[in-house]
């Protein structure tokens, strides 16, 4: 089983292939670096506000934009007009994100954030504060946080074909923070996505009622002062499928792969289904771990995984 792990490719590329491409800033571009039904904006909350309560896309010129928005109403559509060459550096709204989402609805597609850091550590790409949102290929990096949610019961957050590195703290003696970060959210789910190169926390982290986590990567050979890759801290319905997991060897704790109502049982976990997913430690690891860490005491629903030598398939705690 170890040889069989140890000869498939380790992570699919999914996401942004023009990234190596050169950015240009927004000034050299000719025209305005937003642009609403072909309405130019030199500001981005100047292009939310013009949608307002309405529905509508920002289309977002190649470059470095050293700028954020809040939204506070209406349903909006940040797209890249070049995908993975929009890319927000560093500047963050109410202490929070780039993009701060309060309103009816939002989609985030094929743009980078990049070097977000507040006060309070939890400085995030996007702070998700309620309402559905899909990101679709975009990269989070070298930031505190990528994805940051508060609580919205009735609502999904979904995450398709982006990756995530470089994130996460827990230093300065305040709470951790995380790749993704989610409160009690309706539904989470995660596909076609790469996690990777983590600098602290979890890198998948949700208290979400439900999950649908597939076909996904963790890559933590990399990582430093790590946790666990999924950690479903209140519990959690759903699946994980289909994913790839490998354990590097710099672990602030290294006692699981995945971690179940490790915090609290606010969700059901019955019929939680882990299933088709492959997991090792990287070749430099000697410890041993867990793949399933349980705290919830219910039936979890756990198939056939593929899991690489000193790996437990599962452990109630």
């Amino acid at each position: 089983m170890a040889k069989t792990l140890l000869r498939r490719p380790l992570l699919p590329l999914f996401a942004l292939p023009l990234l190596l491409a050169p950015a240009s800033s927004p000034a050299q571009m000719g025209s305005a670096p937003y642009s609403v039904e072909g309405r130019g904006f030199s500001r981005l909350q100047a292009a939310v506000d013009a949608i307002g309560g309405g529905e509508g896309t920002i289309r977002i010129a190649p470059g470095y934009h050293r700028d954020c928005a809040v939204q506070t109403m209406g349903r909006i559509a940040f797209v890249a007009a070049e995908p993975g060459r929009a890319i927000f550096d560093g500047v963050t709204c109410e202490g929070k994100a780039a993009l701060v989402l309060r309103g009816a609805g939002a989609r985030v597609d094929g743009i980078v954030f990049q070097n977000m850091r507040v006060p309070d550590g939890n400085g995030a790409g996007i702070r998700l504060e309620k309402s559905d949102l899909d990101v679709v290929n975009s990269l989070f990096r070298q930031s505190e946080q990528g994805i940051l949610t508060a609580d919205d019961p009735r609502s999904t957050l979904r995450i398709e074909r982006s990756t995530f590195s470089a994130l996460g703290r827990c230093d300065r003696g305040l709470s951790c923070a995380h790749s993704v970060y989610t409160g009690s959210y309706g539904q989470v789910i995660v596909t076609h996505s790469r996690f990777e190169k983590g600098s602290g926390g979890h890198y998948l982290k949700t208290r979400a009622s439900r999950v649908d986590i597939r076909d996904n990567s963790f890559d933590d050979t990399q990582g430093r002062a790590t946790n666990y890759m999924i950690d479903l801290p209140s519990g959690s319905t759903g699946r994980i499928a289909d994913n790839l997991f490998v354990q590097g060897r710099d672990k602030e704790n290294h006692s699981a792969f995945i971690a179940v109502a490790a915090e609290g049982r606010d969700n059901s976990s019955r019929g939680l289904a882990i299933a088709g997913n492959r997991a090792r430690l990287s070749q430099d690891v000697s410890w041993p771990s867990v793949f399933v860490a349980d705290w919830s005491g219910e039936e979890l629903a756990i198939g056939a995984n593929e899991l690489g030598p000193r790996l437990t398939r599962f452990e109630r705690r």
